[in-house]
């Protein structure tokens, strides 16, 4: 999540009190894809298996990436700024090479971008721990998906998407550089690590199920 000062305006797609702008739809999909894609590769490598690990991410790891962003959107839009995601061409494709040569993934899709007079610190605070609050629910509901279906392909989904979409909450407490954790640690700290921890206990139910 990031915050720039746009005009941007035209185009807008509405769902509810919630706005989208085509180009946000379109980097929404492209995100979603090469995200999807950069994961399949590190499931599968380069083979006849990639298609189903691209659909297992898709499933998991791409449905967790929009979840997350779209927590940093709807709530700066229910507090009356604009804010929209943009892809990050660049990292896309990073993320995909680094995955096909080296087996691991660095996933710096986009970001939501932010502006709006009614947005001070608290609530900018606010709307990045939405974020890594999105990826935990989407965690808990994957194990409970993984809890009900003891295998097959459900539960593989169950258990990756549970695994995934709780280390991408935690990763995103790292407080650093742009990355939610340093918003929230500068806004309230007790949340900070109360978000950590909720995380921490996730990671160790991994251990369990």
């Amino acid at each position: 999540m990031k915050y720039i000062h746009t005009t941007d305006e035209r185009n807008k797609v509405h769902f509810g009190s919630i706005s989208f702008s085509e180009k946000e739809i379109r980097d929404i999909i492209k995100s979603w894809l090469a995200i999807s894609l950069a994961f399949a590769l590190i499931i599968s490598g380069v083979g006849s298996g990639l298609f189903a690990a691209f659909v297992l991410s898709a499933l998991t790891v791409g449905v967790g990436f929009i979840a997350h962003e779209l927590g940093h959107k709807v709530l700066a839009q229910k507090y009356g700024a604009w804010a929209e995601f943009r892809a990050w061409d660049q990292m896309l494709l990073f993320a995909i090479v680094l995955a096909l040569l080296f087996g691991v993934v660095f996933a710096a899709p986009g970001a939501v971008m932010i502006m709006g007079r009614t947005i001070g610190k608290s609530r900018y605070g606010k709307i990045a721990a939405a974020g890594p609050i999105m990826s935990y629910v989407v965690a808990l509901v994957f194990l409970g998906i993984s809890l009900v279906f003891a295998d097959g392909l459900f539960a593989l989904i169950g258990q990756y998407g549970f695994m995934i979409n709780t280390w991408l909450g935690l990763f995103n407490m790292i407080p650093f550089a742009m990355l939610d954790g340093k918003k929230i640690w500068d806004w309230d700290k007790r949340v900070f690590w109360l978000l950590v921890g909720v995380g921490g206990v996730l990671m160790g139910v991994q251990g369990i199920v």
